[in-house]
C-alpha cells in the first residue's frame, strides 16, 4: 500500500496522458488550460464587450470540468497522498538558489521566499507576479495556446506550430532562469 504515497513512474503516467489525449482526439476535442480563462470571462460577459470573448462558453462545459478535476486532485495527492512534500533536488542547485537568498530550497515545496504572506506585500515580488502574469497571458493568446496545450495536445496530433511553440517556451525558460531571475531575487 506504500505505493500510493510515491510518485508515479513514467512508464504509469506516460500511459495515461496518451489515453486522455487519444479520448479527446476521437471525440474532436483538444485540450488545453489556457483556454478556460477565456471561457471563465465570457461566463462572466465579457463577450459583451470584446468579439473574442464571444462565443458558446457551455461548448467548453467539459473542459472547466477537467479543470476542476485536476485542481481537486492535485488537492488530494498533496493532502492525502503524499508523505513526503519536499521537493527533492539536486545539492548544487539549493546552493545556487541558497546564493540567490532562496534558503528554503530543498525543504519546502513553494519557496517562501517568494510564495508566503509576506512576500505578496513587498513591491519586487508583485510587480515581477504582475508581469510574469502578463507576459504568460498574452503568450498564450499570442502563441494560440498555452504550454500543456502545445506540448501535450499540439505535438500529440502532430502540428508544427506547436512544436515551434515549445521550443519557445523552453528557450524562453532557459533565458528567464539563467539569465534574469537571478537580477530579479
Amino acid at each position: 500500500m506504500n505505493w500510493i504515497f510515491e510518485p508515479w513512474p513514467w512508464y504509469i503516467g506516460g500511459p495515461m496522458i496518451a489515453l486522455v489525449m487519444m479520448l479527446l482526439l476521437f471525440s474532436g476535442k483538444s485540450f488545453g488550460v489556457s483556454s478556460n480563462l477565456r471561457t471563465l470571462c465570457t461566463l462572466c460577459g465579457a463577450g459583451k464587450n470584446t468579439d473574442f470573448f464571444d462565443f458558446d462558453w457551455k461548448s467548453q462545459r467539459w473542459n472547466l470540468l477537467m479543470v476542476l478535476g485536476a485542481i481537486i486532485g492535485g488537492w488530494i495527492a498533496m493532502n492525502w497522498l503524499t508523505l513526503d512534500a519536499t521537493v527533492h533536488i539536486h545539492p548544487d542547485t539549493i546552493a545556487k538558489l541558497k546564493d540567490l537568498k532562496i534558503t528554503s530550497a530543498g525543504s519546502a515545496y513553494l519557496p517562501e521566499e517568494l510564495f508566503s504572506l509576506h512576500a505578496f506585500t513587498q513591491p519586487k515580488v508583485l510587480a515581477s507576479l504582475a508581469l510574469g502574469g502578463f507576459l504568460v497571458g498574452f503568450g498564450a493568446r499570442y502563441a494560440g495556446g498555452c504550454t500543456s496545450g502545445h506540448a501535450i495536445s499540439g505535438l500529440s496530433n502532430l502540428e508544427l506550430v506547436s512544436l515551434y511553440a515549445v521550443i519557445g517556451f523552453f528557450i524562453g525558460g532557459l533565458l528567464m532562469n539563467h539569465f534574469l531571475l537571478p537580477y530579479l531575487l
